[in-house]
Protein backbone atom coordinates (compact mmCIF):
# COMPACT_ATOMS: atom_id res chain seq x y z
CA UNK A 1 0.00 0.00 0.00
CA UNK A 2 2.89 2.36 0.71
CA UNK A 3 4.04 2.53 -2.91
CA UNK A 4 0.53 3.21 -4.19
CA UNK A 5 -0.07 5.83 -1.51
CA UNK A 6 3.15 7.63 -2.33
CA UNK A 7 2.13 7.73 -5.97
CA UNK A 8 -1.12 9.33 -4.81
CA UNK A 9 0.88 12.17 -3.34
CA UNK A 10 1.93 13.29 -6.81
CA UNK A 11 -1.46 14.85 -7.42
CA UNK A 12 -0.32 18.06 -9.08
CA UNK A 13 3.23 18.50 -10.22
CA UNK A 14 4.72 15.10 -9.56
CA UNK A 15 5.25 12.22 -11.91
CA UNK A 16 6.73 9.30 -10.04
CA UNK A 17 9.06 6.89 -11.81
CA UNK A 18 8.41 3.24 -11.13
CA UNK A 19 10.51 1.68 -8.43
CA UNK A 20 13.44 -0.30 -9.83
CA UNK A 21 14.75 -3.54 -8.39
CA UNK A 22 18.20 -3.29 -6.87
CA UNK A 23 19.44 -6.24 -8.93
CA UNK A 24 18.73 -6.76 -12.60
CA UNK A 25 19.92 -9.84 -14.46
CA UNK A 26 20.07 -9.50 -18.23
CA UNK A 27 20.86 -12.15 -20.76
CA UNK A 28 23.93 -11.39 -22.79
CA UNK A 29 23.05 -9.72 -26.07
CA UNK A 30 24.05 -11.62 -29.18
CA UNK A 31 26.29 -9.94 -31.70
CA UNK A 32 24.32 -7.67 -34.02
CA UNK A 33 23.41 -8.93 -37.46
CA UNK A 34 22.77 -5.41 -38.75
CA UNK A 35 24.82 -4.71 -41.86
CA UNK A 36 27.62 -2.12 -41.73
CA UNK A 37 27.21 1.12 -43.69
CA UNK A 38 29.99 1.60 -46.22
CA UNK A 39 31.52 5.00 -46.90
CA UNK A 40 29.26 7.08 -44.65
CA UNK A 41 27.49 7.24 -41.29
CA UNK A 42 23.88 6.40 -40.43
CA UNK A 43 21.67 9.33 -41.45
CA UNK A 44 18.87 10.46 -39.15
CA UNK A 45 16.16 13.10 -39.59
CA UNK A 46 14.60 14.61 -36.47
CA UNK A 47 11.34 16.41 -37.27
CA UNK A 48 10.64 19.14 -34.73
CA UNK A 49 13.14 21.06 -32.61
CA UNK A 50 11.38 21.46 -29.27
CA UNK A 51 12.85 19.85 -26.11
CA UNK A 52 12.23 16.34 -27.47
CA UNK A 53 13.66 16.88 -30.95
CA UNK A 54 16.63 18.96 -29.87
CA UNK A 55 17.58 16.47 -27.15
CA UNK A 56 17.33 13.61 -29.65
CA UNK A 57 19.41 15.47 -32.23
CA UNK A 58 22.08 16.33 -29.67
CA UNK A 59 22.40 12.69 -28.58
CA UNK A 60 22.53 11.48 -32.19
CA UNK A 61 25.10 13.99 -33.39
CA UNK A 62 27.30 13.58 -30.32
CA UNK A 63 27.18 9.81 -30.83
CA UNK A 64 28.45 9.88 -34.41
CA UNK A 65 25.18 9.78 -36.40
CA UNK A 66 24.75 12.22 -39.30
CA UNK A 67 21.83 14.27 -38.01
CA UNK A 68 19.36 16.66 -39.67
CA UNK A 69 17.09 18.64 -37.34
CA UNK A 70 14.01 20.18 -38.97
CA UNK A 71 12.18 23.13 -37.42
CA UNK A 72 9.47 25.12 -39.16
CA UNK A 73 8.96 27.84 -36.52
CA UNK A 74 11.03 30.93 -35.90
CA UNK A 75 13.37 31.33 -32.91
CA UNK A 76 10.72 33.05 -30.77
CA UNK A 77 7.94 30.52 -31.42
CA UNK A 78 6.88 28.05 -28.75
CA UNK A 79 3.70 26.26 -27.76
CA UNK A 80 1.66 27.60 -24.81
CA UNK A 81 3.14 26.04 -21.72
CA UNK A 82 3.34 26.76 -18.02
CA UNK A 83 7.11 26.46 -18.35
CA UNK A 84 7.78 24.68 -15.04
CA UNK A 85 10.61 22.15 -14.95
CA UNK A 86 11.82 19.95 -12.07
CA UNK A 87 15.04 20.72 -10.25
CA UNK A 88 16.75 17.53 -11.45
CA UNK A 89 16.36 18.61 -15.10
CA UNK A 90 18.69 21.57 -14.56
CA UNK A 91 21.61 19.26 -13.79
CA UNK A 92 20.60 16.30 -15.91
CA UNK A 93 20.32 18.43 -19.06
CA UNK A 94 22.90 21.07 -18.07
CA UNK A 95 20.39 23.94 -18.19
CA UNK A 96 22.18 27.21 -17.37
CA UNK A 97 20.73 28.99 -14.33
CA UNK A 98 20.54 32.30 -16.18
CA UNK A 99 17.74 30.90 -18.34
CA UNK A 100 15.45 30.67 -15.30
CA UNK A 101 12.89 33.47 -15.04
CA UNK A 102 11.60 32.68 -11.55
CA UNK A 103 12.55 30.44 -8.65
CA UNK A 104 9.13 29.39 -7.38
CA UNK A 105 9.12 28.33 -3.75
CA UNK A 106 5.41 28.86 -3.04
CA UNK A 107 2.54 27.13 -4.83
CA UNK A 108 -0.95 28.28 -3.86
CA UNK A 109 -3.85 26.01 -4.83
CA UNK A 110 -7.44 27.25 -4.91
CA UNK A 111 -10.44 24.91 -4.58
CA UNK A 112 -13.76 25.46 -6.37
CA UNK A 113 -15.01 27.33 -3.28
CA UNK A 114 -11.79 29.40 -3.31
CA UNK A 115 -10.30 27.67 -0.30
CA UNK A 116 -6.57 28.43 -0.64
CA UNK A 117 -3.82 26.05 0.42
CA UNK A 118 -0.12 26.94 0.36
CA UNK A 119 1.69 24.04 -1.21
CA UNK A 120 5.41 24.44 -0.65
CA UNK A 121 5.90 24.78 3.08
CA UNK A 122 8.25 21.78 3.18
CA UNK A 123 10.68 22.96 0.49
CA UNK A 124 14.28 23.15 1.66
CA UNK A 125 16.28 26.39 1.24
CA UNK A 126 18.00 25.12 -1.92
CA UNK A 127 14.83 23.72 -3.53
CA UNK A 128 12.55 25.46 -6.00
CA UNK A 129 10.52 24.96 -9.17
CA UNK A 130 12.24 26.58 -12.14
CA UNK A 131 10.00 28.72 -14.36
CA UNK A 132 11.24 29.34 -17.90
CA UNK A 133 9.83 30.68 -21.13
CA UNK A 134 9.62 27.91 -23.69
CA UNK A 135 11.07 30.03 -26.48
CA UNK A 136 14.18 30.62 -24.34
CA UNK A 137 14.60 26.96 -23.36
CA UNK A 138 13.86 25.65 -26.85
CA UNK A 139 16.32 28.04 -28.47
CA UNK A 140 19.06 27.00 -26.06
CA UNK A 141 18.53 23.26 -26.62
CA UNK A 142 18.35 23.75 -30.39
CA UNK A 143 21.59 25.73 -30.45
CA UNK A 144 23.34 23.13 -28.33
CA UNK A 145 22.27 20.36 -30.71
CA UNK A 146 23.80 22.39 -33.54
CA UNK A 147 27.02 22.84 -31.60
CA UNK A 148 27.27 19.04 -31.23
CA UNK A 149 27.05 18.61 -34.98
CA UNK A 150 23.35 18.50 -35.89
CA UNK A 151 22.46 20.23 -39.17
CA UNK A 152 19.52 22.56 -38.42
CA UNK A 153 17.16 22.99 -41.37
CA UNK A 154 14.56 25.75 -41.14
CA UNK A 155 11.72 24.24 -43.13
CA UNK A 156 8.15 22.95 -43.13
CA UNK A 157 8.10 19.18 -43.49
CA UNK A 158 5.16 18.32 -45.74
CA UNK A 159 5.46 14.56 -46.08
CA UNK A 160 7.41 11.50 -45.05
CA UNK A 161 7.70 8.89 -47.80
CA UNK A 162 7.80 5.45 -46.20
CA UNK A 163 9.82 2.81 -48.12
CA UNK A 164 8.30 -0.47 -49.23
CA UNK A 165 11.46 -2.50 -48.55
CA UNK A 166 13.55 -2.87 -45.41
CA UNK A 167 16.78 -1.48 -46.87
CA UNK A 168 15.34 1.51 -48.80
CA UNK A 169 15.60 5.04 -47.35
CA UNK A 170 12.85 7.23 -45.92
CA UNK A 171 12.37 10.43 -47.90
CA UNK A 172 11.59 13.63 -46.02
CA UNK A 173 9.85 16.17 -48.24
CA UNK A 174 9.93 19.76 -47.07
CA UNK A 175 9.59 23.39 -48.14
CA UNK A 176 12.56 25.65 -47.53
CA UNK A 177 13.12 29.11 -48.99
CA UNK A 178 9.90 28.78 -51.01
CA UNK A 179 11.04 25.65 -52.83
CA UNK A 180 10.17 21.98 -52.47
CA UNK A 181 13.09 19.79 -51.42
CA UNK A 182 13.71 16.19 -50.36
CA UNK A 183 16.19 14.36 -48.15
CA UNK A 184 16.80 10.60 -47.99
CA UNK A 185 17.61 9.23 -44.53
CA UNK A 186 17.94 5.88 -42.78
CA UNK A 187 15.98 6.62 -39.59
CA UNK A 188 13.41 9.21 -38.54
CA UNK A 189 12.45 10.61 -35.15
CA UNK A 190 9.07 12.32 -35.02
CA UNK A 191 9.16 15.15 -32.47
CA UNK A 192 6.60 17.30 -34.26
CA UNK A 193 3.95 17.62 -31.59
CA UNK A 194 0.40 16.46 -31.04
CA UNK A 195 -0.55 16.93 -34.71
CA UNK A 196 2.49 14.96 -35.85
CA UNK A 197 2.84 14.46 -39.61
CA UNK A 198 5.37 11.74 -38.89
CA UNK A 199 2.82 9.84 -36.79
CA UNK A 200 0.26 10.08 -39.59
CA UNK A 201 2.82 8.90 -42.14
CA UNK A 202 3.46 5.66 -40.24
CA UNK A 203 -0.22 5.22 -39.26
CA UNK A 204 0.60 5.43 -35.56
CA UNK A 205 -3.04 5.82 -34.52
CA UNK A 206 -4.87 8.72 -32.94
CA UNK A 207 -5.32 9.84 -29.37
CA UNK A 208 -7.46 12.24 -27.41
CA UNK A 209 -6.07 15.75 -27.23
CA UNK A 210 -6.71 18.51 -24.75
CA UNK A 211 -6.46 22.12 -25.77
CA UNK A 212 -4.33 24.52 -23.77
CA UNK A 213 -5.11 28.23 -23.95
CA UNK A 214 -2.86 30.82 -22.40
CA UNK A 215 -2.51 34.58 -22.21
CA UNK A 216 0.72 36.28 -21.28
CA UNK A 217 -0.18 39.31 -19.22
CA UNK A 218 2.26 42.06 -18.36
CA UNK A 219 1.56 43.45 -14.89
CA UNK A 220 2.67 46.55 -13.06
CA UNK A 221 5.78 46.21 -10.90
CA UNK A 222 3.83 46.06 -7.65
CA UNK A 223 1.59 43.27 -8.93
CA UNK A 224 4.55 41.35 -10.33
CA UNK A 225 6.13 41.62 -6.89
CA UNK A 226 3.22 39.55 -5.53
CA UNK A 227 4.25 36.77 -7.93
CA UNK A 228 7.97 37.10 -7.16
CA UNK A 229 8.26 33.45 -6.07
CA UNK A 230 4.61 32.38 -6.19
CA UNK A 231 2.68 30.26 -8.70
CA UNK A 232 -1.07 29.67 -8.48
CA UNK A 233 -3.30 26.80 -9.56
CA UNK A 234 -7.10 26.85 -9.63
CA UNK A 235 -9.53 23.94 -9.89
CA UNK A 236 -13.27 24.03 -10.47
CA UNK A 237 -15.86 23.63 -13.19
CA UNK A 238 -15.66 27.37 -13.85
CA UNK A 239 -12.02 27.14 -14.97
CA UNK A 240 -11.92 23.57 -16.40
CA UNK A 241 -14.20 20.54 -16.21
CA UNK A 242 -11.30 18.06 -16.27
CA UNK A 243 -8.02 19.89 -15.63
CA UNK A 244 -6.78 22.99 -13.80
CA UNK A 245 -6.02 26.62 -14.56
CA UNK A 246 -2.81 28.41 -13.70
CA UNK A 247 -1.09 31.73 -13.08
CA UNK A 248 2.65 31.16 -13.47
CA UNK A 249 5.22 33.97 -13.14
CA UNK A 250 7.79 34.69 -15.85
CA UNK A 251 10.47 37.38 -16.20
CA UNK A 252 8.20 40.43 -16.60
CA UNK A 253 4.73 38.91 -16.97
CA UNK A 254 2.48 36.09 -15.82
CA UNK A 255 1.19 33.21 -17.90
CA UNK A 256 -2.53 32.78 -17.28
CA UNK A 257 -4.14 29.74 -18.84
CA UNK A 258 -6.28 26.65 -18.69
CA UNK A 259 -6.90 23.40 -20.54
CA UNK A 260 -9.59 20.82 -21.23
CA UNK A 261 -10.13 17.69 -23.28
CA UNK A 262 -13.85 17.11 -22.78
CA UNK A 263 -15.12 20.60 -23.61
CA UNK A 264 -12.67 22.16 -26.04
CA UNK A 265 -15.33 24.35 -27.64
CA UNK A 266 -15.72 26.20 -24.31
CA UNK A 267 -12.03 26.93 -23.76
CA UNK A 268 -12.53 30.70 -23.93
CA UNK A 269 -15.30 30.45 -21.34
CA UNK A 270 -12.88 28.69 -18.99
CA UNK A 271 -10.23 31.30 -19.73
CA UNK A 272 -12.67 33.99 -18.66
CA UNK A 273 -13.23 31.89 -15.55
CA UNK A 274 -9.58 31.91 -14.52
CA UNK A 275 -9.31 35.62 -15.25
CA UNK A 276 -12.31 36.20 -12.99
CA UNK A 277 -10.89 34.03 -10.17
CA UNK A 278 -7.52 35.82 -10.30
CA UNK A 279 -8.98 39.22 -11.17
CA UNK A 280 -7.82 41.21 -8.13
CA UNK A 281 -4.21 40.18 -8.77
CA UNK A 282 -4.04 40.59 -12.55
CA UNK A 283 -6.51 43.41 -13.22
CA UNK A 284 -5.09 46.26 -15.28
CA UNK A 285 -2.52 43.98 -16.90
CA UNK A 286 -1.81 44.14 -20.61
CA UNK A 287 -2.15 41.01 -22.73
CA UNK A 288 1.07 40.74 -24.73
CA UNK A 289 0.52 37.33 -26.30
CA UNK A 290 -2.29 34.81 -26.78
CA UNK A 291 -1.46 31.15 -27.40
CA UNK A 292 -3.39 27.93 -27.98
CA UNK A 293 -2.17 24.43 -28.77
CA UNK A 294 -3.31 20.78 -28.61
CA UNK A 295 -1.86 18.67 -25.80
CA UNK A 296 -1.89 14.84 -25.95
CA UNK A 297 -3.85 13.01 -23.28
CA UNK A 298 -2.12 9.61 -23.41
CA UNK A 299 0.61 7.74 -25.32
CA UNK A 300 -0.16 6.80 -28.91
CA UNK A 301 -1.11 3.20 -29.73
CA UNK A 302 2.04 2.94 -31.90
CA UNK A 303 5.25 4.80 -31.09
CA UNK A 304 7.71 2.78 -33.19
CA UNK A 305 7.18 1.44 -36.68
CA UNK A 306 9.95 0.41 -39.04
CA UNK A 307 12.89 2.76 -38.57
CA UNK A 308 10.67 5.57 -37.26
CA UNK A 309 10.22 6.47 -33.59
CA UNK A 310 7.97 9.06 -31.94
CA UNK A 311 9.05 11.13 -28.92
CA UNK A 312 7.63 13.96 -26.79
CA UNK A 313 4.12 15.17 -27.61
CA UNK A 314 4.14 13.21 -30.88
CA UNK A 315 4.35 10.04 -28.76
CA UNK A 316 1.85 11.35 -26.21
CA UNK A 317 4.24 11.83 -23.29
CA UNK A 318 2.29 14.36 -21.21
CA UNK A 319 1.15 13.27 -17.75
CA UNK A 320 -2.37 13.54 -16.43
CA UNK A 321 -3.09 15.52 -13.24
CA UNK A 322 -0.04 17.77 -13.60
CA UNK A 323 0.08 18.15 -17.39
CA UNK A 324 3.87 17.88 -17.16
CA UNK A 325 5.54 17.39 -20.51
CA UNK A 326 8.84 19.27 -20.82
CA UNK A 327 10.97 16.88 -18.79
CA UNK A 328 9.43 13.78 -20.37
CA UNK A 329 9.82 15.26 -23.84
CA UNK A 330 13.52 15.94 -23.36
CA UNK A 331 14.03 12.61 -21.63
CA UNK A 332 12.32 10.61 -24.38
CA UNK A 333 14.26 12.45 -27.08
CA UNK A 334 17.59 11.80 -25.41
CA UNK A 335 16.74 8.15 -24.70
CA UNK A 336 15.69 7.58 -28.31
CA UNK A 337 18.81 9.27 -29.69
CA UNK A 338 21.06 7.25 -27.43
CA UNK A 339 19.23 4.06 -28.41
CA UNK A 340 19.93 4.68 -32.09
CA UNK A 341 23.59 5.46 -31.38
CA UNK A 342 23.92 2.24 -29.38
CA UNK A 343 22.13 0.03 -31.91
CA UNK A 344 24.08 1.49 -34.85
CA UNK A 345 27.41 1.28 -32.99
CA UNK A 346 28.02 4.99 -33.31
CA UNK A 347 26.46 5.32 -36.75
CA UNK A 348 28.47 2.49 -38.29
CA UNK A 349 25.59 0.06 -38.88
CA UNK A 350 21.99 0.12 -40.12
CA UNK A 351 19.28 -0.33 -37.49
CA UNK A 352 15.83 -1.91 -37.59
CA UNK A 353 12.49 -1.80 -35.81
CA UNK A 354 13.58 -4.41 -33.31
CA UNK A 355 16.48 -2.20 -32.23
CA UNK A 356 14.18 0.77 -31.61
CA UNK A 357 11.71 -1.34 -29.68
CA UNK A 358 14.40 -2.92 -27.54
CA UNK A 359 16.71 0.01 -26.88
CA UNK A 360 14.15 2.84 -26.79
CA UNK A 361 10.55 1.75 -26.29
CA UNK A 362 11.19 -1.06 -23.82
CA UNK A 363 13.46 1.14 -21.73
CA UNK A 364 11.00 4.05 -21.74
CA UNK A 365 8.01 1.92 -20.79
CA UNK A 366 9.92 0.20 -18.00
CA UNK A 367 10.71 3.58 -16.44
CA UNK A 368 7.57 5.62 -16.99
CA UNK A 369 4.50 3.89 -18.43
CA UNK A 370 3.16 2.88 -15.00
CA UNK A 371 3.44 6.49 -13.87
CA UNK A 372 1.40 7.70 -16.83
CA UNK A 373 -1.31 5.10 -16.25
CA UNK A 374 -1.56 5.80 -12.54
CA UNK A 375 -1.80 9.56 -12.99
CA UNK A 376 -4.53 8.93 -15.55
CA UNK A 377 -6.46 7.12 -12.81
CA UNK A 378 -5.84 9.92 -10.31
CA UNK A 379 -7.18 12.52 -12.71
CA UNK A 380 -10.38 10.52 -13.11
CA UNK A 381 -10.76 10.31 -9.32
CA UNK A 382 -9.95 13.89 -8.36
CA UNK A 383 -10.94 15.98 -11.38
CA UNK A 384 -14.36 14.47 -12.00
CA UNK A 385 -16.43 16.83 -9.83
CA UNK A 386 -16.09 19.93 -7.70
CA UNK A 387 -16.61 17.79 -4.60
CA UNK A 388 -13.58 15.66 -5.54
CA UNK A 389 -11.57 18.81 -6.27
CA UNK A 390 -12.39 20.17 -2.81
CA UNK A 391 -11.05 16.91 -1.38
CA UNK A 392 -7.93 17.23 -3.49
CA UNK A 393 -7.14 20.71 -2.19
CA UNK A 394 -7.90 19.64 1.36
CA UNK A 395 -5.37 16.82 1.04
CA UNK A 396 -2.76 19.19 -0.34
CA UNK A 397 -2.72 21.05 2.96
CA UNK A 398 -1.05 18.08 4.63
CA UNK A 399 2.70 18.65 5.02
CA UNK A 400 3.49 14.97 4.55
CA UNK A 401 1.69 15.05 1.22
CA UNK A 402 3.67 18.12 0.25
CA UNK A 403 7.05 16.64 1.20
CA UNK A 404 6.43 13.40 -0.68
CA UNK A 405 5.10 15.27 -3.70
CA UNK A 406 8.06 17.60 -4.02
CA UNK A 407 10.58 14.82 -3.38
CA UNK A 408 9.04 12.89 -6.25
CA UNK A 409 8.55 15.82 -8.63
CA UNK A 410 11.81 17.70 -8.12
CA UNK A 411 14.07 14.64 -8.35
CA UNK A 412 11.95 12.19 -10.40
CA UNK A 413 12.44 9.40 -7.92
CA UNK A 414 10.19 7.51 -5.56
CA UNK A 415 10.46 9.23 -2.21
CA UNK A 416 11.09 7.15 0.90
CA UNK A 417 7.95 7.45 2.97
CA UNK A 418 6.85 6.47 6.43
CA UNK A 419 4.52 3.48 6.61
CA UNK A 420 2.48 4.98 9.45
CA UNK A 421 2.15 8.31 7.62
CA UNK A 422 1.27 6.44 4.42
CA UNK A 423 -1.51 4.62 6.22
CA UNK A 424 -2.82 7.88 7.68
CA UNK A 425 -2.66 9.46 4.24
CA UNK A 426 -4.66 6.64 2.71
CA UNK A 427 -7.36 7.00 5.36
CA UNK A 428 -7.40 10.78 5.04
CA UNK A 429 -7.82 10.47 1.28
CA UNK A 430 -10.87 8.24 1.65
CA UNK A 431 -12.24 10.50 4.39
CA UNK A 432 -11.79 13.67 2.35
CA UNK A 433 -13.46 12.17 -0.70
CA UNK A 434 -16.44 10.95 1.34
CA UNK A 435 -16.80 14.19 3.28
CA UNK A 436 -16.57 16.46 0.25
CA UNK A 437 -18.90 14.25 -1.76
CA UNK A 438 -21.55 14.42 0.99
CA UNK A 439 -21.11 18.19 1.25
CA UNK A 440 -21.36 18.53 -2.52
CA UNK A 441 -24.64 16.61 -2.58
CA UNK A 442 -26.05 18.83 0.16
CA UNK A 443 -25.09 21.95 -1.75
CA UNK A 444 -26.77 20.60 -4.89
CA UNK A 445 -29.96 19.87 -2.96
CA UNK A 446 -30.01 23.43 -1.60
CA UNK A 447 -29.82 24.73 -5.18
CA UNK A 448 -32.91 22.72 -6.05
Amino acid sequence: MAAATQALLSLFAASLPTKHRSLTIRASKPATTNPPIAGRKLRAAVIGAGPAGSSAAEALAAGGVETFLFERSGPSAAKPCGGAIPLCMLDEFDIPRHLIDRHVTRMRIFSPSNLAVDFGKTLRPDEFIAMLRREVLDSFLRSRAQSRGADLISALVTDLEVPTSNDAPYVVRYISENSQKALAVDVVIGADGANSRVAKSIKAGGYACAIAFQERIKLTDDKMEYYEDLAEMYVGNDVSPDFYAWVFPKCDHVAVGTGTVCSKQDIKVFQRGIRARANSKISGGKVIKVEAHPIPEHPRPTRVRGRVALVGDAAGYVTKCSGEGIYFAAKSGRLCGQAIVKASEGGQRMINEGDLRREYLKEWDAKYITTFRFLDLLQKVFYGSDAAREALVELCGDEYVQRMTFESYLYKRLADGNRWEDAKMFCNTIGSLMRCNILGKKMESLKL
